[in-house]
């Protein structure tokens, strides 16, 4: 593992594209960067991606300089067409064929083993490669226009919360690529579900909005990666997928995430709190509609309500990220432990806190 350097400095310029009155002319300017090698930050259904050529070695390597990100974590390349699999992928099983036919476009990403064509400088020098084909009418234009299938990790500097805005992607590579496509906020806020189907195992690597339930009804057997449900980050483990090994997504502030019933994650947050003002700390809880009212913080935010997952989902990072603005010290989040979507928030949570997981039990 390594960091790649820039090589260059820019005028990042950002373009606001409106969704109602789209044209793939728009895109003129940004397809022109990608085919010269350079970088393009733009909007998915997921999180803002930011894309480079995934098979042009400078690009890759550009990304991972641009974000600051080690050189043995995985890119996905976005693809605008079912067919591409089978491209980048030299052996694509049926079980990914599948998948694809039933969540494609979407937020999910399939890992099969690559073909010669994609570097491996795109793959983190594995001998597989992701790959996702977005629903968001922006980067599938983007896609199709620049006639190329276009590598896109988050476009957050490397271990900050991932960006669900253009102006997220601004505050972090401002100076660092040449263009941010504004499309708006984003409808899903979490990256999408990672399912591993390179070896006889089908694992999910990433869980997201694509839930365990429903890969089962294609794949029977698939199941999480030991390390998606682990309460500790495994930091000698292989990082297969993007965001397996490295700890992602977190604040400024000291995260600690509080599980057990209700009443008692309270009290305990709020003597907690009580603690850090008595030092002068700033403080910050990040709870749900239902108990909000009962933390004493300088800052407390609503993800939503408990029973609304995908809501919830969608305002994780951008909360995160709020929490950085007000300069919070410390940061207390409620658990989200449950099933569907919830196992996804309470991943990114987890790495998020650097793994910091008090359970309240008195």
């Amino acid at each position: 593992m390594f960091q790649q350097k820039m090589d260059k400095t820019y005028e990042t310029k950002l373009l606001r594209v409106d969704r109602k009155g789209f044209s793939d002319s728009v895109l003129n300017e940004a397809c022109e960067l990608l085919k010269k090698g350079e970088l393009v930050a733009f909007p998915t259904e997921t999180v803002y991606g930011l894309g480079g050529n995934a098979l042009d070695k400078t690009a890759a390597s550009r990304i991972y300089a641009a974000k600051g990100r080690p050189s043995d974590n995985p890119l996905i390349v976005h693809v605008a067409e079912k067919e591409a699999l089978f491209s980048v992928g030299r052996e694509v099983p049926e079980g990914a064929v599948r998948l694809t036919e039933r969540f494609w476009p979407g937020p999910l990403t399939v890992i099969v083993k690559k073909s010669e064509i994609v570097p491996k400088t795109t793959t983190g020098g594995l001998d597989t490669v992701a790959v996702r084909m977005p629903s968001d009418e922006i980067a599938m234009s983007l896609i199709k226009q620049s006639g190329l299938y276009i590598a896109a990790p988050s476009a957050n500097a490397s271990g900050r919360p991932s960006t669900t805005r253009a102006e997220h992607c601004m505050e972090d590579l401002k100076g660092k690529i040449p263009l941010i496509i504004d499309g708006g906020p984003v409808p899903i806020g979490l990256e999408s579900t990672i399912v591993d189907l390179s070896s006889e195992r089908p694992l999910i690597l990433r869980p997201g909005f694509i839930t365990l339930e429903q890969i089962r009804e294609i794949i029977p057997e698939i199941e999480y990666d030991p390390a998606v449900i682990a309460r500790e980050a495994d930091k000698n483990a292989v990082a297969k997928a993007p965001g397996m090994k490295y700890r992602h997504y977190a604040p400024r502030g000291e995260l600690t995430v509080f599980e057990g019933s209700p009443e008692k994650v309270i009290k305990r947050i709020n003597s907690e709190i009580a603690e850090k003002r008595r030092h002068g700390f700033k403080t910050a809880v990040l709870a749900t509609e239902e108990s909000i009212a009962y933390y004493n913080a300088d800052i407390a935010e609503s993800l939503g309500r408990r029973t609304d997952e995908g809501e919830i989902a969608s305002h994780l990072f951008e909360m995160l990220r709020k929490f950085d603005d007000e300069e919070a010290d410390f940061i207390y989040a409620e658990s989200f432990f449950s099933p569907g979507v919830g196992r996804a928030i309470m991943n990114r949570l987890l790495k998020a806190a650097g793994y910091n997981i008090i359970t309240v039990s008195d």
